[in-house]
């Protein structure tokens, strides 16, 4: 283990033990830290973010220093992290000062130039923001918001909102996500089980419906009526 304490130099083993450790424990802490720190970066996300890079980026590049300083340090920034977390959720005043409260940019129509400037958004990104959602006009968002997490939320104003089979009373069925059985030319077993079927009932389907082999297949997506859609390589 002494490539984990500070060395003179280290051999080329010795570096990928190193890097190695480090990437594990960056994965144990990243687990500690728990989803939201992935899928949202927040104020408080980010500025662990920022902590955690830099402190384990130099002992994977210096030999001259250990492994035991910077693993304390970021197990102790974790423990503040979680800390801070708890009384976010706890804690309304806490909750501002951590996770703010979103930014109305539009209002009616009316982009509102103060708290676009508050946000830190020059005109443009916003007009991209509006692109992105296929929104051409400015005057058609009833409300947008600058989210803590970085995106901006748009809000159609009524007479823009897309027409649903609710509004003209066509009937609907109920929502139905497809369920993947191959990715990347492999069958997904377990899927496959928990609707009762097995390897030799898709293969007859592929082979009867498609003239196909599961290796040929890139994704195959099952729905609720047994329908089976595919995607070749190409």
């Amino acid at each position: 283990m002494d490539f984990f304490m500070s060395q003179d130099s280290l051999t080329a083993v010795e570096w990928i033990f190193r890097a190695a450790i480090g990437f594990t424990f960056l994965l144990v802490i990243t687990k500690l830290m728990g989803q939201r720190s992935i899928s949202q970066l927040r104020f408080l996300d980010f500025v662990m973010a920022l902590l955690i890079g830099n402190i384990m980026a130099h002992p994977l590049s210096d030999e001259g220093l250990g492994m035991k300083g910077s693993m304390l340090t970021m197990g102790t920034l974790v423990i503040l992290y979680l800390i801070g977390v708890y009384l976010s959720l706890h804690s309304i005043s806490i909750r501002k000062i951590l996770d703010p409260s979103p930014i109305s940019i539009i209002h009616n129509g009316e982009i509102l130039y103060k708290n676009l400037k508050k946000a830190r958004i020059p005109v443009e990104s916003l007009l991209s923001e509006l692109r992105k959602q296929q929104i051409e006009e400015v005057h058609k968002v009833a409300i947008a918001l600058w989210e803590p997490g970085g995106e901006i939320s748009f809000f159609l104003k009524p007479q823009y909102q897309p027409v649903t089979h609710q509004d003209v009373a066509l009937p609907f069925k109920a929502f139905d996500l497809p369920i993947p059985i191959i990715e990347d030319g492999r069958v997904n077993l377990s899927e496959l089980m928990k609707l009762n079927k097995d390897e030799s009932w898709l293969h007859d389907q592929l082979r009867n419906s498609y003239d196909t082999t599961v290796h040929d297949v890139l994704l195959a997506t099952i729905d609720k009526q047994d329908q089976i859609k595919i995607y070749l390589y190409k």
